[in-house]
């Protein structure tokens, strides 16, 4: 079954993990991507928290599937009449280098269109074109805090946290991916490229516009009701850290659950709802919470929040967090345990969903990465090995037109 990208060439000029996560998944879908690499070294992850000697390393492979590896030397002009040569024949270049990268290589976006009119240029920036600080460098946690993530994320008494989840890096790619998507859907009506660009800032705050919300309904109120600091709490003028409350106006809290005393994610997630107040009253054995005033509606609720989930706490005692879940989803309430690493690892449905796959790797063996958390009626993506650092160079170059002598002549120059 063919996959709907085939036929689309990509240059992925990216390295570490915003690029290399947005190329990863249009690769799994079929495009034929090229990654350009430094001859001897490569993409810095390569090496970097290695797990094996002489190994490509995980943080490496698991952004990396499906592509093919070009060494080349940019620098010499031999290297440079190869790129030329692959810009004519592509359709996007995608590139996470530092401003004016592309330009001192010698490949500004109007050298770029003169090569192939109709070439798709995608970036990844730290902050957009002309925002006062477009010259500084980005990294994951630097995107987090400049998006607006970290001061909303943690608790009221503690510094701003820092998520786990990779909202500055693979986030911004996913983004610049659906941008690709849009401007090759565009260059069929118009027959031209155009130029695509997503910034970690941008890309961390699309992900923040709740608190964005929260943050327009504080300016004009004065506080937020579905916060832990409401009623009793003080507010200032900008939205606070929540704790472990929801973003959607549905109050939540993480609960301990059996075995919290020696196993540190023994917890759930429990959300209360207003439709499903009454199936929580069920479930814990307190029916007459149901109709009682002091109860049954959210803003009675509000007060005594922590009450209730103290006493949620309590029924979940004698409970493990895989217990109690399997007897609250039975009356619909929405709550889910607190899942390790090593649980998801080894979880069935997420192996047979094709969320999490296991692929053979010439070197290391078999590793564990992640598969595409985007599911379809009609096409099932296959995940296959990261490249070994230049696997590719000779079957890129020969369809390029090159002859088995000037191949050798060409790496030989990028030996040297």
């Amino acid at each position: 079954m063919s996959k709907p990208l085939e036929g689309i060439k990509i240059i992925d000029f990216t390295h570490v993990q915003a690029g290399p996560a947005c190329t990863q998944l249009l690769a799994w879908f079929g495009a034929d991507v090229i990654k350009v690499e430094r001859p001897g070294s490569g993409d810095v992850t390569r090496n970097q928290l290695r797990d094996i000697p002489d190994a490509d390393a995980l943080y490496f492979t698991m952004l990396n599937s499906n592509k093919k590896s070009l060494t080349l030397d940019t620098k010499k002009p031999e290297g440079k009449e190869v790129l030329e040569k692959l810009i004519r024949e592509s359709d996007v270049l995608v590139e996470n280098f530092g401003p004016g990268a592309l330009d001192r290589m010698g490949f500004s976006w109007e050298r770029l269109n003169e090569l192939n009119p109709k070439m798709i240029v995608a970036s990844v920036k730290g902050f957009s074109d002309g925002h006062h600080y477009d010259d500084l460098k980005v990294y994951e946690n630097v995107a987090q805090c400049a998006g607006g993530a970290a001061s909303t994320t943690g608790f009221w008494d503690g510094p701003p946290t820092i998520s786990a989840a990779a909202l500055g890096d693979s986030n911004t790619g996913m983004h610049l991916a659906i941008g690709i998507l849009t401007a090759l859907i565009g260059r069929d009506k118009t027959g031209k490229g155009q130029k695509v660009a997503v910034s970690m800032q941008d890309s961390v705050l699309n992900l923040c516009r709740v608190k964005l919300r929260d943050q327009q309904r504080l300016d004009r109120v004065g506080y937020l009701e579905e916060y832990p600091q409401y009623p009793h709490g003080e507010f200032s003028d900008v939205v606070p850290r929540g704790g472990n409350a929801g973003g959607g106006g549905q109050p939540g809290w993480i609960l301990k659950c059996k075995g919290w005393e020696t196993d540190p994610n023994a917890y759930i997630y429990f959300t209360i709802q207003g439709h499903a107040w009454a199936p929580i009253c069920k479930a814990l054995g307190k029916p007459e919470w149901i109709d009682d005033p002091a109860y049954k509606t959210a803003e009675a609720r509000q007060p005594h929040i922590f009450d209730i989930f103290a006493t949620i706490e309590e029924w979940l005692a004698d409970k493990t967090k895989f217990e109690a879940v399997d007897i609250l989803r039975k009356f619909d309430i929405p709550c889910a345990p607190v899942l390790t690493m090593k649980e998801l690892a080894n979880d069935p449905s997420l192996r047979a969903s094709g969320t999490i796959v296991e692929v053979p790797h010439s070197v290391r063996g078999s590793y564990l990465t992640v598969g595409s958390p985007i599911k379809f009626s009609d096409l099932k993506p296959e995940v296959t090995a990261s490249p070994l650092l230049g696997e590719h160079t000779e079957e890129v170059l020969a369809s390029l037109g090159y002859s088995q002598q000037e191949i050798f002549n060409l790496k030989e120059i990028q030996a040297v």
